[in-house]
């Protein structure tokens, strides 16, 4: 006979595989907020909505487009410990939105192109969806990249636009290798 699970094997059996990085989003509401892919995540619950930019973790990595220093593997640890934050704001106002007061732990996410329906085929110019699925998919966090990237029709198709790149990227643990990377594909 068949002994019955306990309580303790159904939790078991619930726990996700991985351990998810908490994902935060700074709105600047700049853009339509029927397109706003940030706000859709929260509303989904699969991100923090922050209000005030001083809100945003001080341990968290900011995914910032102008920055210096660009995401790698090795950043993986930081992330799973302060989480990942895209402060979504419009793509002609970037250059206010990223000031040095948001230099904290910024980083730069590798040339990708974007799938959503804004900015389609155009490379950088990522949606904050997007660019929370591919960091979090450098840092081998696969599954939450898949998981987030659902909420609308077009995500799916971002990582598998993408997904040579991905790959590459998540292997490369140095920014010479990304450059590497880069300039093969782009010629940058």
């Amino acid at each position: 006979m068949k002994a019955s699970p306990t309580c303790e094997d159904k939790m078991v059996e619930t726990r996700e595989p991985f351990t998810a990085v908490r994902l935060f989003v700074y709105e600047m509401k700049q853009d339509d907020p029927q397109k706003c892919t940030s706000r859709k995540l929260a509303r989904f619950s699969l991100a923090t909505s922050l209000t005030r930019r001083r809100h945003i973790p001080r341990q968290a990595i900011v995914l910032n487009p102008l920055a210096p220093t660009v995401l790698n593997s090795q950043d993986r640890t930081q992330a799973e410990r302060g989480g990942l934050a895209v402060v979504d704001c419009s793509w002609k106002r970037v250059k206010g939105a990223f000031s040095a007061r948001l230099s904290r732990r910024s980083r730069r996410l590798p040339y990708l192109v974007a799938a959503n329906p804004v900015h389609y085929g155009r490379l950088f110019e990522l949606s904050s969806l997007e660019a929370l699925a591919a960091a979090l998919y450098i840092l081998d966090h696969r599954e939450q990249a898949k998981k987030i990237v659902r909420i609308y029709k077009w995500g799916p198709a971002f990582l598998s636009l993408n997904k040579n790149l991905l790959e590459e990227y998540a292997q490369a643990e140095t920014t010479e290798a990304i450059a590497k990377i880069e300039e093969a594909y782009f010629c940058v």
